[in-house]
């Protein structure tokens, strides 16, 4: 009979292969690059809090057939420390011959010894396993904005990216009628991105090392009566992991400055002009979103990319009202827990999730692995 047990040094390359041939969709074996990721990710960290890591599901004749990724995190609600799993990537093979290898798997997780399990990056068919599980999903971190900022050119990107990449032969053309477009003026909701003077003025947003984001991305984190306790050393780290995105783009990390200098928030998004930009955090001091959104926005205009998006949490979307964004769903944010005071924090809207809480900040999230590692 199968049995799922944690995830050792001996299964990497077999979990590394079935990345590459399930989730990347290519054949042969694992670069070096993925299978050393995953063995900085998944067995390197679980150093951190070795009774929860991540777990293989194993069959009768010892293969590796599932594998389902957590990573430890230490969390604070209200001065008492939480320790966490962060659900990551999932992925098994032979589904047809054993439907049920995923909910065994999350199973296994959710028995751990951690006091709140999570993930954000969880699809359709893995919410309704977590829902069966007494997991709840949090509607407000489970959106995702976007802002179209050059409506003709995100077509052709668009088109290109899913048919043929000839269609960036109409860059030049699309363009044009975006610039027509923007000079029209006239407002209609998601048609256009034209940069007025206003509040957002008062403010500037400037370019920020990796310790200026970590240093103060833990102050403001502190706002939220259930957060992640980010060390110095293991927020710089998470910045260098997503810093490395090509599918992407170029990370672009920038702090917002009021007049006098006094910072009021951040934000970190990776693309490249005439792409779709793809925030992965923004954090601000109370009552400031709205100005940082607005930064967010007009700096990826000025970058020359077509639209930009990211992941809702409560604050950022209530302040995104009024700022021409739709909103999508591509995949939630699901907590478990059986402590009902971690779960009230969570549904609440008291929580911070999402970005470098979570996992969208490894590499696993918009890099390609086709090269040889740094």
């Amino acid at each position: 009979m199968p049995q799922i047990r944690s995830f050792i040094a001996d299964d990497l390359v077999s979990v590394a292969d079935m990345f590459h041939r399930v989730l990347r969709k290519k054949d042969g074996a694992a670069t070096d690059d993925l299978t050393s990721y995953l063995r900085a990710l998944f067995l390197d960290t679980s150093n951190t809090n070795p009774d929860i890591c991540s777990k293989v599901y194993v069959l009768d004749d010892g293969r590796v057939s599932g594998f389902m990724g957590v990573l430890p995190m230490a969390m604070e609600l209200n001065g008492r420390i939480i320790n966490a799993a962060v659900c990551s990537s999932f992925v098994a093979e032979d589904r047809e011959t054993d439907p049920f290898a995923g909910a065994r798997l999350l199973r296994e997780v959710l028995a751990g010894p951690q006091d709140l399990t999570f993930g954000e990056t969880i699809n359709d068919v893995s919410t309704e396993m977590w829902k069966t599980m007494r997991g709840h999903l949090l509607s407000t971190y489970s959106l995702d904005w976007l802002r179209i900022l050059r409506p003709a050119s995100l077509g052709a990107e668009l088109a290109a990216t899913r048919f043929s990449s000839a269609f960036r032969a109409l860059t030049p053309l699309s363009m044009m009628i975006d610039r027509a477009i923007s000079a029209r003026g006239h407002g209609r909701a998601l048609s256009y991105y034209a940069s007025h003077p206003d509040k957002v003025d008062s403010f500037t947003d400037e370019e920020a090392s990796d310790a200026e984001f970590a240093h103060l991305a833990r102050e403001l984190v502190g706002q939220f009566s259930l957060r992640p306790v980010w060390s110095e050393e293991s927020l710089l780290t998470m910045l260098q992991h997503a810093r490395r995105k090509r599918l992407h783009g170029e990370p672009v990390q920038r702090i917002v400055r009021a007049r006098g200098g006094r910072a009021v928030g951040l934000f970190l998004y990776h693309g490249n002009p005439k792409g779709i930009g793809r925030t992965l955090q923004v954090m601000s001091l109370p009552g400031q979103e709205q100005i940082v959104i607005d930064r967010l926005i007009r700096n990826a205009y000025e970058r020359g990319l077509v639209a930009i998006r990211g992941r809702t949490q409560p604050a950022i979307l209530q302040a995104m009202i009024g700022k021409k964004c739709s909103f999508l769903h591509a995949a939630s944010t699901i907590v478990h827990s059986r402590d009902a005071e971690l779960i009230k924090s969570a549904t609440d809207g008291k929580a911070f999730f999402n970005g470098f809480s979570g996992e969208s900040w490894t590499r696993l999230i918009g890099d390609s692995f086709d090269q040889a590692g740094e």
